[in-house]
């Protein structure tokens, strides 16, 4: 029995993202063995389960799934209008094969005293998904491979460590080339600060 020919430019495609997602679970797993014991570098653990692309910001609505999420906030910190200025870093990796980031920048908290906070984040992402049109139909053509990403979360905090939030975050180029569809995720997360 003979198998059928395999398209080169779809075998290319299927290649090339084989190999972005297997350096991008590299780079996760990596970062999950940074020891996370340790109160000294790392302030706060986040991980929860993220909506694929609401379309909401990005304008379009072609991947689905839900983004498995997980954060590092590190301790370094810088007092800013009354609230934090922190790194952190962290990844989102899709169920169901579409786009998967890798994420880093600064994290800006404002806490209330009966436990309420508010997070803006703002950085980079690099992903494995795609980035010029006619790719492939069904993924969002991002338009570069590292993107801006900004964020916003809020929450709960309860008792000395753990706490509870809603996050919405967007990658996109900035409309510094075309495509710009961008990429919208929504989603609970539970932390842990240590």
């Amino acid at each position: 029995m003979r198998t059928p020919p395999v398209n080169p430019s779809s075998h290319s495609i299927r290649t090339a993202l084989g190999r972005s997602l297997l350096g991008l679970l590299f780079a996760c797993g990596t970062l999950l063995t940074v020891p996370i014991c340790s109160a000294d570098p790392i302030a706060e653990i986040r991980f929860g389960v993220l909506y694929h692309d609401l379309g909401v910001w990005g304008g379009s609505s072609n991947e689905g799934g839900f983004d498995v999420n997980a954060e590092l906030v590190f301790s370094p910190s810088l007092d800013l209008f009354s609230g934090m200025l922190r790194p952190n870093l962290g990844f989102s990796l899709n169920t169901t094969g579409d786009t998967s980031k890798i994420y880093g920048g600064g994290v800006w908290e404002y806490r209330w005293p009966k436990g309420y906070f508010i997070d803006l984040a703002l950085g980079l992402a690099v992903h494995d998904g795609e980035t010029d049109q006619g790719d492939v139909a069904n993924m969002n053509q991002l338009g570069s491979t590292v993107l801006f990403r900004l964020a916003i979360e809020t929450g709960f905090a309860f008792g000395h460590h753990h706490l509870i939030s809603i996050m919405f975050d967007h990658i996109s180029n900035g409309y510094l080339t075309e495509p710009n569809e961008g990429l919208d995720t929504l989603g609970l997360r539970y932390g842990y600060r240590f």
